[in-house]
C-alpha cells in the first residue's frame, strides 16, 4: 500500500524516543493488564520487561523527538519512521470520524512513540523483544521498527509496507477498545476458545482491517488521499503478516504443541478472518463479543 506522494503528513503524531541506558528493577510488578497487552504480535516472549512502572529507569529521563523530516507521502514510501508518520496520520483521520459510529463519543489520538533496544512507559520497562504493544495507562502505542525486520526473519512473514501498517492499525485498534471501555468489560483472566483475550485480539485485527479498507478514501487537510488504492498483493501481504503471528504458528515454529486452551492471540486463520470481516465490512462488522464461540 503506497502511499499519494503529494499528500502531506502531521507528523507531529509520532515521536522517536532516544535510547535508555539501563533496565530499572523496581518494585509492585506490571500491572495485569500490561502483561496482556505487550508483546501484541511475539506472543510468547516477555522477556523484555522486568518489574517497575512509570517513566523513570537505571538509564534517566527519555527524551523524544518529533519526525521532522516526515512531511509528505513521497517521504512516508521512502523511510519507516516516515511510513509510520503517514499511517498515524491515516489511522487518526479515519478514527476521528469512525469512532463515533461506533458509540465512541470522545475518541482522542494516541500517542505513539518509536525506538530503539528499549524504553520506559507506563506498563513497565520493554525492550524490542516484547514486539510493538499499546500501553492503557499512557494511552499510546510503542513500536520499535526493527520488529519489521523480525517480522520477516523469525515468523516468515514477507513484511512489506501493508503489513507493517497492519501492525499500527492492530495496536491503534486496541486504543479504540481503550476508549470504548472493552478492556475494562473484558475478562482477560481466561485463554483458549471463546476467550475475552482472543476476542479483544481478533477485534483489533478487525479494527486493521476496517482501516484498511476505507484508507483509500482518507484525505489529508488539502483534500488529498493519503494511500494508492490497496493491491490484491498488498492485502495478501497483510493478511500473511497476521498469519504469522496467529497463536497457533507461533507454537509450531517454536517447536512445541500446539495448544488451543493456551492460546491468547488467536488462530492464523481467525486473525486473517477477522481483518477481512473489517476490511470489507468496517468496523461496525467487528464485534467480536457478540458472535458465539463456534463463530469466533
Amino acid at each position: 500500500m503506497s502511499f499519494n506522494d503529494n499528500a502531506r503528513i502531521d507528523s507531529s503524531k509520532v515521536k522517536r524516543r532516544g535510547r535508555t541506558t539501563g533496565i530499572a528493577a523496581g518494585g509492585g510488578g506490571i500491572a495485569v493488564i500490561a502483561v496482556f497487552l505487550i508483546a501484541q504480535f511475539t506472543g510468547v516472549d516477555l522477556s523484555g520487561l522486568v518489574n517497575g512502572g512509570g517513566t523513570g529507569g537505571a538509564g534517566g529521563p527519555t527524551v523524544s523527538e518529533p519526525l521532522a523530516d516526515c512531511q509528505t507521502g513521497e517521504d512516508a514510501n521512502e523511510s519507516i519512521d516516515c511510513r509510520m508518520a503517514g499511517a498515524a496520520d491515516s489511522l487518526d483521520t479515519y478514527w476521528a470520524t469512525e469512532a463515533p459510529a461506533i458509540g465512541i463519543a470522545n475518541y482522542t489520538t494516541p500517542e505513539f512513540f518509536l525506538f530503539t533496544d528499549g524504553t520506559t512507559t507506563g506498563c513497565g520497562n520493554a525492550t524490542s523483544a516484547s514486539g510493538p504493544f499499546y500501553c492503557p495507562p499512557d494511552q499510546a502505542l510503542f513500536v520499535d521498527t526493527a520488529f519489521f525486520d523480525q517480522l520477516r526473519s523469525q515468523f516468515g512473514a514477507s513484511g512489506g509496507p501493508l503489513a507493517q501498517m497492519y501492525v499500527v492499525g492492530h495496536e491503534w485498534g486496541h486504543h479504540i477498545q481503550q476508549l470504548s471501555g472493552a478492556f475494562e468489560r473484558a475478562d482477560r483472566s481466561n485463554t483458549g476458545p471463546g476467550s475475552d483475550t482472543i476476542r479483544l485480539e481478533v477485534q483489533a485485527d478487525c479494527y486493521a482491517g476496517a482501516w484498511v479498507g476505507a484508507a483509500s478514501t482518507v484525505r489529508d487537510d488539502a483534500g488529498v488521499t493519503f494511500l494508492e488504492p490497496v493491491t490484491r498483493e498488498q492485502v495478501a501481504d497483510a493478511l500473511n503478516a497476521a498469519a504469522a503471528v496467529g497463536d497457533d504458528r507461533i507454537q509450531a515454529a517454536s517447536g512445541g504443541q500446539v495448544d488451543p486452551d493456551s492460546w491468547t492471540h488467536g488462530s492464523a486463520e481467525q486473525r486473517q478472518r477477522w481483518f477481512e470481516a473489517g476490511r470489507e465490512g468496517g468496523a461496525g462488522a467487528c464485534d467480536t463479543f457478540a458472535v458465539p464461540t463456534e463463530q469466533l
